[in-house]
This record gives C-alpha cells, structure tokens and sequence, in this order.
C-alpha cells in the first residue's frame, strides 16, 4: 500500500468519476440555461419590435388627451361665460320687472289719486288741513289751535241745526 502508482491511479479515478458526475448532472442544468437564453432572446426580438410601436402609441396617446383636456376647459369656459351671461340678463331682467312695478304701482297710485282729488267736494276746513303741512312748527301749533276751535264750531252748529230741525219736526 504504498505505491505510489496505485494511489496516483485511485485519484486518477476518483476525478475522472466525479467529473464524470458533475457533467452528468451539470448537463441537464446547461441545456435548461441554454433554453433561458433562447426565450430571452425572443423576448428581446419581440420587445425591439412591438416596444417602439408601443411606446409611440402610448406618446401619441398623451398628446390626444392633453389635445382633449385643452378643448374641454375651452369648452368648460366658454359655457362659464354663458352661464354668466344669462345671469346678467336675468338681474337685468328682475331689475326691469322691478322698475316696471314700481313705476305701474306709482302711475296707478297717481291714477287714483287724481281720480278722488277730481271727484272730491273740497270743503274749506279741508283747505285749511292742506296749508297746515305747509306750515313751520310754530305756525302749525297755532294753526292746530285755530282748526280745532273751527272743528268744535263745526260739530256745535251741526248740533244746533239737529236740535232745530227736530224741534221744527216736533211742531
């Protein structure tokens, strides 16, 4: 057991039978490797040529939607400026209608007014009462004094033309 030779060739052996089984098993591993490098390789044909498309379509794409947004805050816009417009209208519209009714109110008032001026009897205690607006205070206290003297005159004659007239009656 002491060759040299012998154990020289054992270890000869020993390799070449490990080697043996690391080819074997590596085998399968080296043809599964080389079935990864052909599918990305494929892949890599595939993507340099439906990549560019894609990625153009997807450029142009952008582009159609900013072109879209644009026209639909010109469009958002534009209908802005519509619905500011017709609220206008409709203020103008509500302030008219309101001058409109205040003018007809006043002209019908003043209608009214001048209808029962025109078909009044105007008596000249009431002629009195109308300058006594006129007046300033001062006048207008002795004013009052006069027309409620004029007043308690007024209602004593009346009284006294009753009292006659029923005595008249009586006889």
């Amino acid at each position: 057991m002491t060759e040299p030779l012998f154990w020289l060739a054992l270890s000869l052996f020993l390799v070449a039978v490990s080697l043996t089984a690391v080819v074997a098993v590596a085998l399968p591993a080296l043809q599964a490797i080389a079935r990864a490098a052909r599918s990305v390789e494929k892949l890599a044909d595939t993507l340099s040529r439906e990549f560019p498309p894609t990625l153009e379509s997807i450029r142009l794409t952008g582009l159609e939607i900013t072109e879209l947004t644009e026209d639909v805050s010109e469009g958002v816009q534009s209908a802005s400026q519509v619905v500011k417009q017709v609220d206008q209208g409709l203020d103008t519209a509500k302030q008219q209608a309101k001058k409109l009714q205040s003018t007809t109110g006043s002209i019908l008032t003043g209608i009214h007014v001048a209808w029962k001026t025109f078909t009044r009897k105007t008596y000249p205690s009431e002629l009195q009462r109308r300058d006594y607006h006129r007046l300033s205070g001062n006048s207008r206290n002795s004013h009052r004094f006069r027309e409620r003297n004029m007043q308690r005159l007024e209602r004593y004659s009346e009284v006294n033309f009753e009292l006659e007239d029923e005595e008249r009656e009586e006889t």
